[in-house]
């Protein structure tokens, strides 16, 4: 059931007119995706994850990114890889349930309505992880959406 709630589309970040990259996000994690330029080794890109700055390039040229973070992440269950020409950073979150407008910090925020819907869907994702024998995939939030990192105590480790 859980998956009903997963991401429903991948959110642009363009400048210039150029794609580049996409992302997502669950409670625990942000997902960027990074389009690989053609006739490229893979053994020459790369991509270093600190907790609250990622870089992203091509051995020997300037970094494609080299950005803060929105927030903070975990670095030792944060990783990359590389698949079908598309360059995948998994980016724990340090603070589950935490709503990223944007994964660069002040590049490419989500608009307000946008931000809005992702914090309903995460909040509905938190509902379906606590309670797995329920069907959230149809509900709905009227009016505000609470923080779904801190809403009725916060979000239950277990």
């Amino acid at each position: 059931m859980a998956e009903k709630l997963d991401p429903e589309k991948r959110h642009s970040f363009v400048r210039e007119g150029k794609t580049v990259f996409e992302w997502d996000q669950t409670l625990e994690e942000v997902n960027i995706y990074i389009n690989l330029p053609p006739n490229v080794h893979s053994k020459q890109f790369y991509c270093k994850i600190q907790s609250k700055h990622v870089e992203v390039g091509i051995k020997g040229n300037p970094p494609y990114l080299n950005h803060d973070l929105t927030c903070a992440v975990k670095t030792d269950s944060s990783f990359w890889t590389l698949e079908d020409d598309i360059m995948h950073l998994t980016l724990q979150k340090r603070d589950k349930g935490q709503t990223w407008a944007s994964p660069i910090l002040g590049e490419g925020q989500l608009d307000p309505c946008s931000s809005d819907l992702e914090q309903k869907r995460l909040m509905l994702q938190r509902f379906q992880e606590e309670n797995p024998g329920f069907d959230f995939s149809q509900a709905q939030f009227t009016g505000n959406c609470p923080d779904p990192r801190t809403f009725m105590g916060g979000i239950r480790n277990g």
